[in-house]
Parts: C-alpha cells; sequence; structure tokens
C-alpha cells in the first residue's frame, strides 16, 4: 500500500553506524546550526501549500498546518485519500479509501524533531550534514538515542533563512520529500485541525 510505504514512519532498526555517521562540524558548521535552531524556536506556526514525492516516485499535493509544539496536518488533495495529523504525542494516518487508520509515536519518527517545543540541535537531536549550496543551506539531524528511527533533513532558503523543504528518511530507508510554498507564518488554527482525522473541510480559523 502506497500510504504505508510513504507516510508512515516504522521503528524498525537499521544498522546504527550508517544512520548516526556524522560529519565533523567546522565553525561555520555550528554558527549556522545555532542559526537554525534560533529560527526553529521562533517559527511557532505556519500554513503552508505542499508538494509531497514518495519514494515510488509518486506525486500528491495539499495543504499543511504545523502549529508547535507537536501538532501538524496534512490534508492531501482529492483524489488522494489521505490525511496524516500529529497531536497529542502521535503521528496518525488515515486512508478514508480503506476506512483504515494507524498510528505510531511522535517521538519515534524524525518529523518529531521538527515540531518539538524546544528545538536543540546539540543533545537529543544530532546534526549529521551541513551543506551550503548557493542561495540555500541543509542540514540533516537525527536522535542521537536513537539514530535507527530515520533522518529528517531541513532545507532553508538563506539568505534570509527560510524554511522551504524536508526530507524524511523512515528506519526502511524510504524518502518522502515535502517541498513548501505560499507559506504564512504565524497565527492561530482551530484544534479541531489536529483532533478529528475525519474532519474533510477543515478551516484554519
Amino acid at each position: 500500500m502506497i500510504a504505508r510505504r510513504t507516510l508512515l514512519l516504522s521503528a524498525a532498526a537499521i544498522p546504527l553506524a550508517a544512520a548516526a555517521r556524522a560529519q565533523a562540524l567546522s565553525g561555520q558548521d555550528k554558527a549556522d546550526v545555532a542559526r537554525v535552531e534560533t529560527y526553529l524556536d521562533g517559527l511557532r506556526s505556519l500554513k503552508a501549500r505542499f508538494i509531497q514525492v514518495a519514494n515510488d516516485g509518486s506525486v500528491s499535493e495539499g495543504t499543511a498546518w504545523l502549529e508547535r509544539p507537536g501538532r501538524m496536518r496534512f490534508q492531501y488533495n482529492p483524489p488522494s485519500p489521505f490525511t496524516l495529523i500529529a497531536n497529542n504525542g502521535d503521528l496518525i494516518f488515515n486512508d478514508s479509501s480503506l476506512q483504515q487508520t494507524s498510528n505510531i509515536s511522535l517521538s519515534r519518527t524524525p518529523l518529531g524533531i521538527l515540531l518539538a517545543d524546544k528545538v536543540d540541535l546539540n543533545g537529543a537531536v544530532a546534526v549529521t550534514a551541513v551543506q551550503r549550496l548557493p542561495g540555500q543551506l541543509q542540514i540533516t539531524m537525527v536522535r542521537a538515542g536513537s539514530p535507527g528511527d530515520g533522518s529528517l533533513t531541513l532545507v532553508f532558503a538563506d539568505p534570509p533563512l527560510t524554511l522551504r523543504q524536508w526530507t524524511v528518511v523512515d528506519s526502511q530507508r524510504r524518502e518522502t520529500h515535502v517541498t513548501l510554498y505560499n507559506a504564512k507564518l504565524g497565527g492561530t488554527f482551530d484544534p479541531r485541525l489536529f483532533d478529528h482525522i475525519t474532519v474533510t473541510d477543515p478551516k484554519d480559523g
């Protein structure tokens, strides 16, 4: 099933040496990591359109809401039957075509790093790579205590530092790429966005 292959981030282990292999961070790397920490701590909420490219090459679009700490909703455009919600410590996936709902602890997924209340990239989270390209900064990270859960790569436009994309590599080494556009930062959202997986026409308030 495509949904389970590309959206749910399972906790099965992969070789830890491969997952946790980190580059030595230079002084510039550490400065950029500090800038990312500051930026993410200030990013409390956003609403954006997204394009998702799954591991099998399939492409889907929709609307994303993010509200830190711990809340996120991905509403996929029809005819996609998928909805993905993070709330109350869980990542919940719904496939309405099969009338199936699955969930996994958010703490066992790379996305939990992005949704944390306090972003700390020098403790529980380990930065494994920093890459600078013209107009772009990429930072890859894993949970220091459980790198086998997968990695999260955040892609920023820079300058100014602006979150544009992320890539999740799950514990089975499957990649999912999400690109954000038309993002609106700040604001408050209807709590029901994150509480009711069956909502089909969410309002952001």
